[in-house]
């Protein structure tokens, strides 16, 4: 079986060279598939994806452990797992899914690593004839959010 921290250490190599790019997961099953998503702080391209994993796969002896190797980015529509998406993302229209069930589209204004996000939201009050719009700040630290997916405007 193939060591998760054998083929965590190979990426972290490849990524201190690469360093616009980063390690959103890494999974290794008992069947030896390894799993592999990166992202990128600017635009990702499939030669990053083939690189890396002829990084891995160059760096693996298929003599000794046969495996099967998926290299991709992660995917515009699933969930942000972790920090470096929400820096990637500052500016950008998402929603987030609070643990106590709410849900909230905003723009982040800015994350930190240890204290969470600021969302800026705007709502429309029509009061007669005039239509207000309301713009609030709100901050939630990490342990408040369930899932965060960033809006996608065709």
């Amino acid at each position: 079986m193939l060591n998760r921290e054998e083929i965590a250490k190979l990426i972290d190599d490849f990524l201190s060279e690469n360093e616009s790019l980063f390690l959103v997961s890494l999974t290794v099953t008992t069947a030896n598939n390894i799993e592999v998503l990166i992202d990128s702080r600017n635009n990702i391209s499939m030669e990053n994806c083939i690189s890396l994993s002829r990084h891995i796969e160059g760096n693996l002896d298929r003599e000794k452990d046969d495996f099967y190797l998926t290299v991709s980015s992660a995917g515009l529509s699933q969930p942000f797992k972790v920090f470096q998406q929400y820096q990637k993302n500052e500016g950008k229209e998402v929603n987030v899914f609070l643990k106590e069930g709410k849900k909230i589209s905003g723009k982040i204004l800015s994350s930190d690593e240890g204290k969470g996000i600021i969302l800026e939201t705007s709502n429309s009050s029509k009061k007669g004839n005039k239509k207000t719009k309301i713009v609030e700040k709100h901050t939630f630290s990490f342990d408040q959010i369930d899932k965060t997916k960033l809006v996608i405007k065709i």
